[in-house]
C-alpha cells in the first residue's frame, strides 16, 4: 500500500499587484508520483473566480515548467475529497409573518435551494424571537410557520446557525468540509439574547462563510454588511426579496466553484522540490508555491487517482448565551 508522503507549505503568494489570490486548502503527495492540491482562486478584492479549466493553470517544479502532456495535469472532481454545506436561515419574526411577504419568501427560498443544492448540501432553518432556531423540511413549511415569539433574535439565531453548521460538517465522511451560513432578515436584533460584542467574537472564530440578505425599511445595512463577511445584499425595498435571494444564490454558486482540485504526475524521482502553480484569468494572474519530497517516486502514475488528504473538522465552539 502506498503511504502518504509528507508535504510542507513554503509560501502562499498573494500576488497583490497582479490581481489574483490562490489560497491552498490542502495538498496530497502519493506514490508512484501523484501530486494534488486543493485551493481557491479569488480576486485581490475578494471576489470568487469560478469556472477556470485545466489549461488556465501552469505548473512549475524548481522554476522549470512542467509539460501538461508529461504531467497529464487534470482538474479532479472535488466531491471525492470535500463536502460543502449551506444553511439558509430565514427570519420569521412577527414583522415578516405579518407583512404579507411570506409567499414571496417561500418561492425565493425554493429558487435559492434549487440552485445551490447542485453544488452543496442545503438545509433550511427559521427563527423568530425564541432562543432556538427551527429546522424546516423544505421552503413550503414557511407557509405554515407559526412564530412562538414575535421578537427578532437575529444575533442568537446566527450563533445557533453556526453551531448547527459545525455539527453538519463534523458528520461528513469526506476529509475536507466547508460551511456557508446565509441569513435573511427584514430588521435588526430586538431580543437582545446575544449582545453585539459577543456575536462578533463568535463570528471571528466561526470557521464558515457568512452571507447576509437584508430587505425592508427597518434593516441596518451597516450591521448586516459587518456580519456578512463574505457578502451582503441589502435593499430597503421589500419588492426586491426575490432578486436578493437570487443574488445570494449566485454568490454561493460562485464561491462553490472557486475551489479547484488540481492533480498531476510529477517527473521528479527523488529529493525535495518546490512547486509553483500559476493561473491567469481575465488578464489577472496569481500563484501559490509549496514543497514536497519525491522520495520513492516512479512511473505508472494515474493523475485521476483520488488524493489522500488529512481529515479536517471544525473545532467545536461553546455557545453559552441565553
Amino acid at each position: 500500500m502506498n503511504k502518504l508522503i509528507s508535504i510542507v507549505v513554503v509560501a502562499l503568494v498573494a500576488c497583490g499587484g497582479r490581481g489574483l489570490n490562490l489560497t491552498m486548502i490542502d495538498a496530497s503527495v502519493q506514490r508512484p508520483s501523484n501530486v494534488a492540491v486543493y485551493f481557491t482562486v479569488d480576486t485581490a478584492e475578494g471576489e470568487p473566480v469560478p469556472g477556470l479549466n485545466v489549461m488556465a493553470f501552469k505548473i512549475y517544479e524548481d522554476g522549470q515548467p512542467i509539460s501538461s502532456l508529461e504531467s497529464r495535469q487534470t482538474i479532479l472532481n472535488p466531491e471525492v475529497s470535500a463536502s460543502h454545506f449551506t444553511l439558509l436561515l430565514i427570519d420569521m419574526s412577527g414583522s415578516v409573518t405579518g407583512s404579507g411577504d411570506v409567499p414571496v419568501i417561500v418561492e425565493a427560498a425554493k429558487g435559492f435551494s434549487q440552485r445551490v443544492e447542485k453544488f452543496q448540501k442545503v438545509s433550511i432553518y427559521a427563527f423568530d424571537g425564541s432562543p432556538n432556531i427551527r429546522q424546516l423540511g423544505g421552503p413550503d413549511q414557511l407557509s405554515s410557520f407559526s412564530a412562538k415569539d414575535p421578537s427578532t433574535n437575529l444575533n442568537g439565531a446566527i450563533v445557533e446557525g453556526i453551531k448547527v453548521l459545525h455539527q453538519q460538517m463534523s458528520s461528513s465522511s469526506t476529509p475536507l468540509t466547508f460551511g456557508t451560513l446565509v441569513v435573511f432578515t427584514d430588521g435588526t436584533d430586538r431580543a437582545g439574547r446575544v449582545p453585539r460584542d459577543q456575536l462578533y467574537e463568535q463570528l471571528d472564530h466561526a470557521g464558515v462563510d457568512i452571507l447576509t440578505i437584508g430587505v425592508g425599511a427597518e434593516i441596518d445595512g451597516g450591521e448586516l454588511r459587518s456580519i456578512g463577511k463574505n457578502g451582503s445584499i441589502v435593499n430597503k425595498d421589500r419588492a426586491q426579496i426575490s432578486a436578493s435571494f437570487e443574488a445570494a444564490a449566485a454568490r454561493v454558486e460562485a464561491m462553490s466553484n472557486r475551489y479547484y482540485l488540481l492533480g498531476y504526475c510529477s517527473p521528479a524521482r527523488a529529493g525535495k522540490h518546490t512547486v509553483r502553480i500559476e493561473t491567469n484569468a481575465n488578464g489577472k494572474t496569481g500563484s501559490l508555491e509549496y514543497e514536497f519530497d519525491a522520495k520513492g517516486f516512479g512511473p505508472n502514475c494515474d493523475p485521476n487517482r483520488p488524493p489522500s488528504f488529512n481529515v479536517k473538522r471544525p473545532k467545536r465552539v461553546a455557545f453559552n448565551f441565553h
